[in-house]
């Protein structure tokens, strides 16, 4: 799930994001914005699915936000964060279609839950974005970031090396590195890791691949190494996950 969230005070900005994070890797802050007109401009860049979005902000609030991404037709969901007080306004915002509020201080078992709710109904639009290339899920993103997606798509089951991706564009590592990580929303190594983890899961599930086989397969040279990878991404092993499908 990509999240943009939306929060004039830095301290509340850490606190929120650690949080989500901390629930599961399935959940990406790919980015932040400290005022609405900043989180605009981020909701239009990188099409997040979900907008964590502060009521009271500079420039533009959290209700103005809203309202003018539903003109624009953003198909993203919004959360609103509030303070106790502003209870009332929150739930007003419902009627404007908001998926769901927050009152501060935010307990981890309140952003649990929504965003449980969130990855059940988001789950139709994941699978499709599953079905989808990745050039196609960062169109905006810069030309050599999306050719760079799209060699990961055809050759994560080789060695991926990003400096020699990089000779290979004509660009310098770190530019690659900075390009990836400002387009994508996290570096290219981490990226990678994931997207083989997701494939080596739909190969299991699809029945195409054994448990034994699949971390080969999806281009790794240590199946022990896989396995912890595999934990740290899906958060169960990879024996769990073949007995839960």
């Amino acid at each position: 799930m990509r999240i943009l969230i939306a929060e004039d005070e830095p301290r509340a900005m850490r606190g929120l994001k650690n949080l989500i994070t901390s629930i599961s890797p399935d959940y990406q802050v790919v980015a932040e914005a400290a005022d609405g007109r900043q989180a605009l401009e981020m909701l239009q860049q990188q099409k997040p699915e979900v907008v964590f979005t502060d009521l009271k902000m500079p420039y533009m609030d959290g209700m103005a936000l809203i309202r003018t991404a539903h003109a624009l037709e953003s198909t993203a969901e919004f959360v609103l964060v509030t303070a106790y007080e502003e209870f009332e306004v929150a739930r007003e915002a419902i009627g404007l279609g908001v998926f769901d509020y927050l009152v501060k201080p935010i307990t981890i078992e309140d952003a649990m839950r929504v965003l449980e709710r969130l990855s059940t109904k988001l789950g139709g639009t994941q699978e499709h974005m599953a079905e989808m290339s990745l050039r196609d899920q960062y169109p905006e993103a810069h030309p050599l970031v999306r050719k760079t997606l799209h060699i990961i798509e055809e050759s994560y089951a080789s060695k991926l090396n990003q400096k020699e991706l990089a000779q290979m564009l004509g660009i310098s590592q770190e530019y690659l590195c900075y390009l990836f990580n400002k387009d994508v929303g996290e570096p290219f190594v981490k990226f990678v890791k994931k997207y083989r983890i997701e494939t080596a899961k739909r190969l299991l599930a699809s029945g195409r691949t054994t448990k034994d086989e699949v971390a080969y397969q999806v281009g790794f040279s240590d199946a022990k190494y896989f396995g912890r990878v595999f934990r740290e991404v899906a958060g169960v092993s990879v024996a769990e996950y073949v007995r839960e499908m």
